[in-house]
């Protein structure tokens, strides 16, 4: 991960408030692969990564993704799964990801407005009340141009 992850915090407790309301359904492990397949198809990409089980000694872990992996339990919420998709927009073998910065917020932005369908000035009047920065025109990390 590059520097230090300044929004963290902030991140998830706006998630929490903002977010997690609107999409607590669950996707279980069996139906996950084919969510991110599908909506790597839909931004274009190749190559999405592939979902796996949390290890079982992950207690306090919800789940994790890098470019190549998303890891979650047997099922997630809706939500917390385009969490880690835009973890693995943000992330490449070679740098890590930005962990909660502006990059991950904007593309985090882009799919919850995407798949979610939240109002979009809502969610954006939020983010700024809770002092996170996001990049509206954020792009996958490992895209060129």
């Amino acid at each position: 991960m590059k520097g230090r992850d300044r929004q963290r915090a902030r991140v998830y407790a706006w998630e929490e408030q903002a977010v997690a309301p609107h999409g607590r359904d669950l996707i279980p492990f069996s139906a996950a692969q084919a969510m991110v397949d599908a909506i790597w198809t839909d931004l274009g990409l190749c190559w999405p990564p592939k979902v796996e089980r949390l290890p079982r000694q992950a207690r306090t872990l919800r789940a994790d993704a890098s470019r190549l992996v998303i890891r979650m339990p047997n099922a997630l919420p809706s939500y917390l799964l385009l969490h880690e998709i835009a973890h693995a927009l943000t992330s490449t073998a070679e740098d890590g990801t930005d962990g909660h910065g502006p990059a991950f917020m904007g593309l985090y932005l882009q799919l919850i407005l995407r798949y979610l369908r939240l109002p979009e000035d809502e969610l954006l009047q939020s983010l700024e009340n809770a002092g996170i920065q996001y990049d509206r025109s954020a792009k996958p990390a490992f895209v060129t141009g």
